[in-house]
C-alpha cells in the first residue's frame, strides 16, 4: 500500500467519534502526571480527581446521545457508532464511577498505591467502551485483551494478600488460555473468508459486515463452523458461562471489592454486548450457535443457582449468583435472534443489574474487614441492628437481584421472560423459572441473616467480627441513590424503557 493510499485511510479517521475514550485516556494519563509533579501530601486528593473526572464526562455522553448522533462506521470499518452502542458508553461510564467511589473505601485499609488503581480503572473503561462499538475483529481483540489484561493486574492488585495473588494467577492462566481458543477461532474465519479459492472471499474478511456476508453465502462450511464454535467459547469464558465458569468463585472472592463489582457488572456486560455482535455476524449459522447458546443458557441457569445454594463466603456466592444472572442473559440472546423485543430486554436488564449489584457490593465495601476475601454471611447478622440503613440496601439489591416485585430485576426478568415465551423457547423458559425459585432461597438467607439473625461470636472470640468501615456522607447518599434507583426503575420504566421497547 502506497503513501496516498495511507493517506486517504488516515483522512477517514473521525477522532471526535471516540471523544469521550479519548477524555479518559487523558484523565488516566493526567492522573500518573499528577502523582509525579504533585508533592506527596496531595496525592490522597488524586482518587477524588479520577472520580470527579469520569462524573464529568458522563454528561457529555449524556447529552449527545440526547442531541443525537450520527449513526455509522469510522475508522474504515474499525468502529459502528449506533444507538446501543452510546447507551453501553453510559452504562460503562456509571459502571467505572461507581469503582472509584467503592475504589475510596476499600484501597484506605490497604497499603496499597491509589493512582495506579484509577489509572487502569479509566483504560479498562475505555476499551470496555471501544469494544461495545467494535466492527471489526483486530478491534475486537486489541480493546478485549485491553480488558483482559487490565483485569489481570486488578485482581491481583491486593499484592500482601495471598488470597488476591492466587485469584490473579488463576484468572491469568485461565484468561490467557480462553484468549488463544478466542484468537485461533478468529484466525480460522480469517483464513476461511480470506481463500482466494472460494466464492466471494473478501480481503477485508475480519470486518463483522463482511464477514456476515461471506458467511451467509456459505452457511455449512466446516472450518467456519470450528471457527464460530471456538469464537463462542472464548466469549463464554468472559462472561463466566457454562461449562467456562470454573474460574468465577474463587476469583471473586479473592479480587479486591471494587474489582469484583467491576468484573461482575462492567466486564459481564462487555462479554454480552461481544456475544450481540457476534450473533448478528453469525446469524447465517444459526443452526449451529442457537443449538449452542441454548444448551449454554439452561446449563448456566442450573450450575449457577445450584452451586450458589451452599456458599457461606459472599463474595463467592455472589459470582456463583452471578453466573446464573449470565445465563438469564444467555436467554434474553436466543430470544433475540428470532424476537425484537429479546435485545431490549438485555439491556434493561444489564442496567437493574448495574444498580442492584453495586448496591449490594457497596454495603460489602462497608461490612468488610481488613482481609477483603474473608466475608461470611455470618459477618452479617445483626447488621440490620447496628446499621440499619445498611441492611435496607442490602434488601433492596438482594431482592432485585432474586426478582422480587416491584424492583428494577423483577421487571428485568419479566422482559427476558416474556422474549423467551414470545420466541417459543418454553422449556428454557421453565428452567429459568426454576432457578429464580431456587436463587430466592440464598438471597433471602442473606437477608434473613441479616435483619433476623444476632452475632455469635465463635468460641466467645469478639474480635472474630470484622470492624468495618463508617458510611460517609458521598457513599450514603449514592448508596441510597442505588436503592431509590432500582424501586424507581421497578415501578417506571420512563424514557430507558420506551428506548429499549422500539428496539
Amino acid at each position: 500500500m502506497d503513501l496516498t493510499a495511507l493517506s486517504a485511510l488516515a483522512a477517514r479517521n473521525d477522532w471526535m467519534a471516540i471523544f469521550p475514550e479519548l477524555l479518559l485516556g487523558c484523565l488516566a494519563l493526567a492522573l500518573l502526571g499528577l502523582e509525579l509533579v504533585l508533592p506527596r501530601r496531595f496525592h490522597a486528593s488524586l482518587p477524588g480527581v479520577a472520580l470527579f473526572g469520569v462524573l464529568a464526562i458522563l454528561p457529555s455522553q449524556l447529552l449527545s446521545f440526547r442531541l443525537g448522533f450520527i449513526e455509522g462506521d469510522s475508522f474504515n470499518g474499525l468502529l459502528h457508532h449506533s444507538a446501543e452502542g452510546q447507551i453501553m458508553r453510559v452504562f460503562f461510564l456509571l459502571t467505572a464511577t461507581l469503582v472509584c467511589l467503592l475504589g475510596t473505601v476499600s484501597l484506605a485499609r490497604r497499603q496499597v498505591p491509589a493512582t495506579e488503581f484509577y489509572h487502569i480503572v479509566l483504560v479498562v473503561t475505555a476499551a470496555m467502551m471501544l469494544l461495545a462499538q467494535s466492527n471489526h475483529f483486530v478491534m475486537l481483540f486489541v480493546a478485549l485483551e485491553t480488558v483482559t489484561i487490565g483485569f489481570y493486574i486488578l485482581v491481583g492488585y491486593f499484592r500482601t494478600s495471598p488470597a488476591s495473588l492466587e485469584a490473579g494467577l488463576k484468572y491469568l492462566i485461565l484468561g490467557a488460555l480462553s484468549s488463544a481458543v478466542l484468537l485461533f477461532g478468529i484466525a480460522l474465519l480469517y483464513g476461511v473468508a480470506g481463500n482466494p479459492q472460494l466464492l466471494g472471499h473478501t480481503g477485508a474478511a475480519m470486518n463483522f459486515d463482511q464477514l456476515g456476508a461471506f458467511l451467509s453465502g456459505h452457511p455449512h462450511h466446516f472450518l467456519a463452523s470450528v471457527g464460530i464454535v471456538m469464537v463462542l467459547a472464548g466469549v463464554a469464558f468472559k462472561i463466566g458461562a457454562f461449562p467456562f465458569q470454573i474460574w468465577v468463585p474463587d476469583v471473586y472472592q479473592g479480587a479486591p471489592t471494587p474489582v469484583t463489582a467491576f468484573l461482575a457488572v462492567g466486564s459481564k456486560a462487555a462479554g454480552f454486548i461481544v456475544l450481540l455482535l457476534l450473533a448478528r455476524t453469525f446469524s447465517a449459522y444459526a443452526w449451529l450457535t442457537l443449538p449452542i447458546l441454548t444448551l449454554m443458557a439452561g446449563a448456566t441457569l442450573l450450575f449457577g443457582n445450584l452451586a450458589a445454594l451452599t456458599q457461606h463466603n459472599v463474595k463467592r456466592l455472589l459470582g456463583l449468583s452471578g453466573v446464573a444472572h449470565a445465563g438469564f442473559l444467555l436467554l434474553g440472546v436466543v430470544a433475540a435472534a428470532t424476537v425484537p423485543l429479546g435485545l431490549g430486554a438485555i439491556y434493561f436488564y444489564l442496567f437493574a443489574y448495574l444498580l442492584a449489584s453495586f448496591a449490594v457490593f457497596g454495603v460489602m465495601a462497608h461490612v468488610a474487614g481488613d482481609d477483603d476475601s474473608d466475608q461470611e454471611l455470618a459477618h452479617y447478622a445483626g447488621l440490620a441492628k447496628e446499621r440499619p440503613f445498611l441492611a435496607l440496601v442490602l434488601a433492596v439489591g438482594l431482592g432485585s437481584l432474586a426478582g422480587i416485585p416491584p424492583l428494577a430485576g423483577f421487571m428485568g426478568k419479566f422482559f427476558i421472560f416474556v422474549a423467551a415465551f414470545q420466541s417459543g423457547h418454553y422449556g428454557l423458559l421453565a428452567v429459568a423459572v426454576v432457578g429464580v425459585v431456587i436463587s430466592i432461597y440464598y438471597y433471602f438467607s442473606w437477608i434473613r441473616a441479616a435483619f433476623f439473625g444476632g452475632w455469635v461470636a465463635p468460641a466467645g472470640d469478639a474480635s472474630a467480627r470484622p470492624a468495618g468501615t463508617p458510611v460517609g456522607l458521598t457513599a450514603g447518599i449514592v448508596l441510597g441513590l442505588l436503592a431509590a434507583g432500582t424501586v424507581g426503575l421497578g415501578f417506571y420504566q420512563g424514557v430507558l424503557g420506551q428506548w429499549l421497547a422500539a428496539r
